[in-house]
């Protein structure tokens, strides 16, 4: 059978880490963990149950995007030959017998870069925020745009495009996707549970957070490759003008219109909380607009926008 490596990265994760190790680990395969930082013991934890730790230079940005390519290639220097690898994050408990339905799907399809699956919250009833995340998670079934930080690749397919782009803060899963894709890739998520995630998130700081990072991710990107693909460019403009339209004071007076809108495909919950969105993602991208003008100035490197 084909082997798979897996690439876990993590920050200060602390418990969520030991089982995410474990719930890799029960599948056989080869794993190494990459760390950015961390300064909970998440390096020493991982020792203790024998895997291998490459710790990122502090010199450099920390980025998710740094962390999986260094796992990748750590990989490749041990396995020059390697088709298969699945990136997880540390707050995420892989599911048994996903692997086999992942592998299977994959090499059925030649056209295939990844497949992934459904994500699952691990405490959807712990907070509202909690339950956001669950619904965020529950994509279409069939062929799609990109995959998010759980999913097996096709390794020809990451060395055609050079992996993820190191400098992205977020959104980096979307655009090494769209870089695929160019190439005639095919990104697939197909039937059954992947991962359990845990989010943590209980507070609204921390939720605010997560969307002021979203908003940022999504300015970036259609910076980028916004020109690049006519109908994606017209994809991310529209969401960068909604956030920036509605959340001028003087609409918000028409967000009940815009939530019964929203409500007819969404439940209230959702709703709600997605209007109530627009404004930190019209402060993330307000962040990029600013960072991007100043670069002519400096060359400091975006910071991380974390939310735990």
């Amino acid at each position: 059978m084909t082997p798979v490596g897996f690439v876990i990265i993590g920050r200060n994760e602390g418990a969520r880490l030991t089982l995410c190790i474990d719930s890799v680990m029960r599948t056989g395969q080869r794993v190494v963990y990459v760390d950015s930082g961390s300064t909970d013991g998440s390096v020493e934890r991982v020792r203790a149950r024998g895997l291998p730790v490459v710790e990122l230079d502090p010199a450099a940005p920390f980025t998710a995007a740094r962390a999986r390519n260094a796992g990748l290639q750590w990989h490749l220097d041990n396995d020059p030959q390697l088709e298969l690898v699945h990136f997880i994050d540390g707050d995420c408990e892989l599911i048994p017998g996903w692997l086999e339905k992942a592998r299977t799907a994959l090499l059925a399809d030649s056209g295939l870069a990844a497949v992934c699956g459904r994500r699952r919250e691990r405490a959807p009833d712990a907070s509202r925020y909690n339950r956001l995340c669950e619904a965020e998670w529950n994509t279409p079934i069939g062929l799609a745009e990109s995959v998010g930080g759980d999913a097996l690749f096709r390794v020809a397919a990451l060395r055609q495009v050079n992996g993820y782009d190191e400098t992205l803060i977020a959104g980096e899963e979307p655009d090494m996707c769209h870089r695929m894709r160019r190439r005639g890739w095919l990104i697939r998520r197909i039937e059954g549970d992947m991962t359990i995630h845990d989010a943590a998130m209980m507070r609204f700081g921390q939720w605010w957070q997560r969307n002021r990072r979203s908003g940022y991710a999504t300015a970036e990107a259609l910076a980028m490759r916004g020109a690049q693909d006519p109908e994606a460019g017209r994809d991310l403009r529209r969401k960068v003008l909604s956030n920036v339209v509605w959340s001028l004071p003087p609409l918000w007076l028409l967000w009940p219109v815009l939530w019964l809108r929203i409500r007819a495909r969404k439940d209230p919950l959702q709703a709600t909380w997605l209007i109530l969105g627009k404004l930190p993602h019209l402060q993330g991208q307000i962040d990029y607009w600013r960072r991007r003008k100043s670069r002519h100035i400096t060359a400091r490197p975006a910071r991380l926008i974390e939310y735990k």
